[in-house]
């Protein structure tokens, strides 16, 4: 498994791929750091890395509303399937945990294990498990924390300054 870091305007973030799929992606602190092998900055031997650090950069310029970076997360067919749906949640759209168990086939009742789901997201941003919100509108978990999570929708356009 190849890794880097990534200065974002949220943080130092790692990125993990295997072959041509990042595998995870999240905030340094978020998980443990993945050891003294790992290319802190570059590593040159793998084109997805690169693109990705791209893509992100493009992100948080406001040039990219959306990501075309394989990724390949690791989790549960349930886990998967609500990863799924969260990539097609739009840039500067939001969703509630559960307007995510209706789109995949669940009823209300599955809105906590939606947000279990959610929170194991192990590619953040590039799955956009930032989106999704209380039903009534709150900002809730997040494993980047709350503040990221806010400055990531401010970020959108989806989240007015003062709204949380």
């Amino acid at each position: 498994m190849l890794s880097g870091y990534i200065d974002t305007p949220l943080g130092e973030a790692i990125l993990m791929a295997e072959e041509n799929r990042v595998v995870e992606f999240y905030f340094t602190g978020q998980r443990p750091d993945p050891g003294p092998g790992a290319d802190r900055r570059h590593a040159p031997d793998s084109p997805v890395l690169e693109e990705a650090k791209r893509q992100i950069g493009e992100y948080f310029l406001k040039k990219r509303k959306s990501f075309s970076i394989p990724t390949d997360p690791k989790g549960t067919d349930f886990q998967r399937r609500v990863w799924e749906v969260l990539k097609e949640v739009p840039y500067g759209e939001t969703l509630s945990y559960q307007e995510i168990a209706f789109r995949i086939g669940e009823n209300r009742n599955y809105a906590r294990a939606v947000a279990s789901a959610i929170a194991q997201n192990p590619v953040m941003i590039l799955i956009p498990c930032h989106r999704i919100i209380g039903t009534d509108g709150s900002l809730t978990g997040y494993a980047g924390g709350l503040d990221r999570k806010k400055a990531l929708l401010e970020l959108e356009g989806s989240l007015r300054t003062g709204d949380w």
